[in-house]
């Protein structure tokens, strides 16, 4: 991995975050690719989203929306052992969203003057799963369980066909776990024509699909490739969506009482996800890092994805970061935002309290990254690139919005009506206070008479 050296410099706020190493997301390149998909599912529907699986996924599914019984039988057959583990992290996904889900609330102002606050579900949310290098029921979870959460009346799965499946299905373990979840309405569609179905809604083009194949949705949510991202962010205009995600990516605070081997197996398991995945180190101690260098020169020609894994930590997005102390380290990873954030220092609370910015804290060293992308109640859908300096991760909160409700009576907006009707005068738009007025005088477009007459109404 390549060095950067803070050491012995006095970094302003703007190069410090210009230091950090960053993969980059490149959607602007991929938008002319993914315009024309768009446009041809909005318009063609069920019969564009076959063209695409077989041009982009080489198998023409019979069934876009998977059948039930397909479903059912992926549970059936699925391995036990990996059946347990799902449910476990089910359980524990549910235990932490059942905390999440936010309580409404009302505010008195004074006599009749309520505002009061709602959470209210989105409607309807469409969830996507890659498939590609991997296969990820664990997002599956990490996405149905807090929409679920929040009480999503509908909710639709999108992941492209197994290549290794002759009907064009979806992987076995992943259907199965949409099972585990009761979600029924999965499709066989991956890639930027799965947004596309899910922003416009697809008609059908074939009897099994129906008039209509697929409803659009309120909200799209879920992780992808530099198409599935662009897709995302050029249908944000008109449908909601969680985050323009990028290359996935590790911070990892050590000083010298960590173990090097640990950290280098860290580093190499965020390294196996992508070739871009960041995987970044901040150590105030060269001769830690010396040693972290030795471990991944021995264990990453061991690993299954050698090739992957050194690609990944030999790029210009990871690094190994050189700092005068622990304060300078937590400085370096604040302005780094990492979407996953590894404390191995020898007073991790007092770290933990100091970090401003990541997408998720992993404190101490049982407590590594892969724990939280499977199985420890946490989200892994997390902001990437350093948007972890302002936005969060997938949760409960993403599945609902808050609405105001504001109840006055004819009290509480009688003592303001004169207050508004001046502030709305100031703006030069007389119509909003005249619209307050007419509730209380009578005739607020006589301007001449209408101080008279608010004070006979008592609003003055």
């Amino acid at each position: 991995m390549r060095i950067i050296d803070l050491r012995g410099r006095q970094l302003s706020r703007a190069e410090l975050l210009a230091a950090m190493p960053r993969a980059a997301m490149g959607t602007s390149e991929a938008s002319d690719l993914v315009r024309p998909i768009l446009e041809d599912v909005k318009e063609r529907g069920a019969a564009a989203l076959r063209d695409f699986e077989e041009k982009f996924d080489h198998v023409r599914p019979k069934h876009l929306r998977v059948p039930a019984e397909a479903i059912a039988a992926a549970l059936d057959t699925l391995d036990p052992e990996v059946r347990a583990a799902i449910e476990e992290s089910v359980r524990r996904a549910r235990a932490v969203a059942a905390n999440q889900v936010p309580k409404d609330f009302h505010t008195d102002l004074a006599p009749g003057a309520r505002v009061a606050e709602r959470w209210i579900p989105i409607q309807r949310v469409g969830l996507y799963v890659p498939g590609g290098k991997a296969v990820y029921p664990s997002s599956v979870i990490m996405n149905a369980v807090p929409a679920q959460a929040a009480g999503v009346e509908s909710l639709a799965i999108a992941t492209p066909p197994a290549r290794d499946d002759a009907e064009g299905l979806p992987n076995k373990t992943i259907l199965a776990t949409c099972a585990i979840l009761g979600v029924d309405e999965v499709y066989a569609v991956g890639g930027a024509q799965a947004i596309a179905m899910f922003a416009y809604g697809a008609k059908g083009s074939e009897p099994q699909d129906g008039d209509v194949l697929c409803d659009p949705v309120d909200k799209i949510t879920g992780p992808g490739n530099i198409f599935v991202a662009t897709a995302k962010s050029l249908v944000s205009a008109f449908v909601g969506i969680d985050a323009v995600a990028g290359p996935t990516e590790i911070g990892i605070i050590a000083d010298k009482t960590a173990n090097p081997s640990l950290v280098a197996a860290d580093l190499i398991g965020q390294a196996e996800h992508d070739e871009l995945a960041g995987s970044v180190l901040f150590t105030d101690s060269p001769e830690f890092a010396e040693k972290v260098q030795e471990n991944l020169a021995y264990r990453v020609p061991r690993t299954e994805h050698a090739e992957r894994v050194h690609t990944s930590l030999s790029g210009t997005q990871s690094a190994i970061v050189l700092t005068d102390g622990l304060d300078q380290s937590i400085d370096a990873a604040n302005a780094y935002a990492a979407e996953h954030l590894e404390i191995q220092t020898a007073d991790a609370d007092a770290v933990v309290k100091r970090i401003k910015n990541a997408g998720a804290i992993f404190r101490g060293p049982y407590s590594p990254v892969p724990l939280g992308d499977y199985m420890s109640g946490s989200n892994h859908v997390l902001p990437t690139g350093g948007t972890a300096r302002f936005a969060a991760g997938l949760g409960v909160h993403t599945f609902m919005k808050p609405v105001e409700v504001i109840e006055y009576d004819e009290e509480g907006l009688k003592a303001l009506a004169a207050r508004i009707n001046a502030f709305a005068v100031s703006e030069d738009l007389p119509a909003h206070g005249e619209c307050v007025l007419s509730r209380f005088v009578r005739d607020p477009y006589d301007k001449a008479t209408l101080r008279e007459q608010e004070k006979e109404a008592g609003l003055r």
